[in-house]
């Protein structure tokens, strides 16, 4: 996985990359990995606003996917939009650093968790709910992107190596997301606070 994203990031050209040619440039087993490469921006500090509308809507696609076990389509429109290339390039090499560091524990393992419809069915419907959850209109609180951020790439990225015990962890951090983004949902909208009285609070908690 870490060869694939190096030679993605070599092939990335100025001044910027379409969707289209980042998918092309992951190569085999790309759309799993296209939509964990997708995600990884919002496990940095700083993000653009609107990305999660841009890079969530491939990432539902690709989610839907999985769970009819076909490859989908994907709008023209969609695959032409751009993202400048030196955010491509910190993008990829973040997650080639990451994969350098523990692909080495990354195999296939627990395959009851990988590569059955019925699976796929369970696998696709929960990276469709953390990219929902991801995508909450909540901003500027803590983790709020992170935490589904990083259960669909441990999703993606457990089914693309086949690892099931990757897959579990995508599990658990997605039903960590559910829970964490729901209950700020239901603080905004059922608890009778103004949206900005609900950030607010949840500021002075974290610091």
């Amino acid at each position: 996985m870490s060869a694939a994203l190096a030679s993605a990031e070599a092939a990335v050209r100025d001044p910027a990359v379409t969707l289209r040619e980042l998918l092309g440039m992951l190569g085999e087993q790309g759309l799993l990995v296209f939509c964990g490469v997708l995600a990884a921006p919002f496990l940095l500090p700083v993000t653009v606003p609107g990305m999660s509308t841009v890079l969530g809507l491939p990432m539902l696609l690709i989610g839907f996917s999985v769970m009819v076990s076909r490859v989908p389509w994907l709008p023209q429109r969609l695959l032409d939009r751009s993202l400048p290339s030196a955010t491509a390039r910190a993008i990829l090499q973040k997650v080639r650093g990451w994969a350098e560091r523990f692909e080495h524990l990354v195999r296939p393992r627990w395959l009851g968790l990988t590569g059955s419809g019925k699976v796929n069915i369970v696998n696709g419907a929960l990276v469709i709910v953390a990219v929902l959850l991801l995508m909450a209109p909540i901003p500027l609180v803590p983790f709020v992107n992170s935490v589904p951020a990083l259960a669909i790439i441990l999703l993606c990225f457990g089914m693309a190596e086949r690892d099931g015990v990757v897959i579990a962890l995508g599990y658990f951090t997605t039903f960590i997301s559910a829970v964490y983004v729901g209950g700020l949902i239901f603080l905004v909208f059922y608890v009778g606070l103004r949206h900005e009285q609900a950030i607010e609070m949840l500021r002075g908690w974290f610091s």
